[in-house]
């Protein structure tokens, strides 16, 4: 069977991080399957997904990680086509990737202890961003 819903988001953008563990969690539940996987996907290209450890000092290490991977203030093609000065988001979403999958047993996710899953917002401002959460199992 496979059930599909949305998560709902407001973010502030500039790569704030959100932990949706919990709403992943609720999806699952709601879904009344046992076990299977859930397939996350972010529609936008410039948010993604993945897991992490949720506390502050990782949080800004992360940070910290994209300012020196991927510049905001260097030129992009992508803003001299378009002007939008989103070059970077783009670009930093296309490193961490728009899609996660996470397996459940007995309803619930198999995320280790300290591990959590994370939504990225790279744009430039603030957005309402749709998950889409695919569960498929039994």
């Amino acid at each position: 069977m496979v059930v599909t819903q949305t998560i709902q988001l407001h973010t502030r953008g500039n790569g704030e991080i959100h932990d949706v563990t919990a709403e992943v969690a609720r999806a699952v539940q709601a879904s009344d399957l046992e076990d299977g996987i859930v397939t996350l996907f972010v529609q936008g290209s410039t948010g993604a997904l993945s897991t992490v450890e949720y506390e502050p000092g990782l949080v800004a290490d992360l940070g910290t990680y994209f300012d020196r991977a991927v510049p905001r203030d260097i030129p992009y093609q992508h803003d001299r086509r378009w002007h939008d000065g989103n070059g970077h988001s783009h670009v930093r979403a296309t490193l961490l990737g728009p899609s996660l999958t996470v397996p459940f047993v007995d309803g619930r996710l198999t995320l280790g202890t300290w591990q959590q899953i994370i939504f990225v917002d790279f744009d430039v401002r603030p957005r309402n961003r749709t998950l889409i959460a695919q569960i498929m199992g039994e």
